[in-house]
């Protein structure tokens, strides 16, 4: 099965609400929040800057790019209509906040209109990240910042040991939800080679033990994978998640992703 946000226009209704729901728990976490705040701190927004933030999802990190400081717009860009609907439901506060359906590429904007472009776990997702660059340095303006933050979803573990029953969780959901687990080691190489140059590139720990409520999801999804694939029943798909509730409950339980941050100037 092809990475659901690959093919996000053609993903049933219960699936984008699914998703939809995932995207704010995952910004609602203070860990999430402190890397988001991190990266963008590296970010020297000019005065009434223009950001365009590419596959925003529902909007978490738009709306916070909307109350950062110098920000005089930030758009939304998403190819999905349902996630569009639910972005600008969440932002009617913010005047200068707008979101539109679209694609990464090409981009729907002209050349060199605006200040910075972020990607905030979008790129993996994407079968060739490489053109998304390039639409990204296209319509930059020379000196204009580009934001790279993604998963490193090779190290995607919910297992305490060998032969951990709960890790095919995370590889079915590498499987099912990453189009490219590999991507963020790559990112440094991908912006030079489209003519940024690289300012910032750090990872980040991301872990989960006490309130997974994140890591939770990726074991259901990958559970709930495995058995829509047929290659393990109902039961078998309930139990796992059961087992990491229980491992929750007993203190038991360890999640960890690795993430990485690229901040990058276009030359001006």
């Amino acid at each position: 099965m092809p990475d659901v946000y690959n093919a996000i226009t053609s993903a049933e209704p219960g699936m984008l609400e699914r998703i939809a729901a995932v995207l704010e728990v995952r910004a609602a976490d203070r860990q999430q929040q402190q890397m988001l705040e991190g990266y963008l701190s590296e970010i020297q927004f000019p005065p009434a800057a223009k950001v365009i933030e590419v596959g925003c999802g529902t909007g978490p990190v738009a709306r916070r790019l909307a109350a950062w400081p110098n920000v005089a717009e930030v758009i939304g860009l998403d190819p999905s209509a349902v996630f569009i609907a639910k972005a600008r439901e969440l932002s009617v506060r913010h005047t200068n906040l707008s979101f539109r359906e679209g694609l990464a590429y090409p981009l729907s904007f002209s050349s060199a209109e605006t200040d910075v472009v972020v990607f905030h776990t979008t790129l993996c997702h994407l079968s060739e990240p490489r053109k998304a660059l390039q639409e990204a340095f296209r319509v930059l303006r020379p000196g204009g910042w580009l934001a790279i933050f993604d998963g490193d979803y090779a190290s995607t573990t919910v297992g305490t040991g060998t032969l951990d029953p709960l890790q095919i969780c995370a590889e079915s959901f590498r499987a099912h939800f990453i189009q490219d687990s590999w991507l963020a080691r790559r990112t440094p190489m991908l912006a030079q080679a489209v003519g940024f140059r690289v300012a910032s590139f750090r990872s980040h720990g991301y872990t989960e033990a006490a309130s997974p409520d994140y890591m939770l999801t990726i074991v259901d999804r990958g559970a709930d994978a495995l058995a829509s694939s047929g290659q393990i029943g109902p039961g078998l798909a309930e139990a796992l998640k059961a087992e990491a509730r229980r491992r929750v409950e007993s203190h038991e339980f360890f999640g960890h992703i690795s993430y990485t941050s690229l901040v990058a100037r276009k030359p001006g």
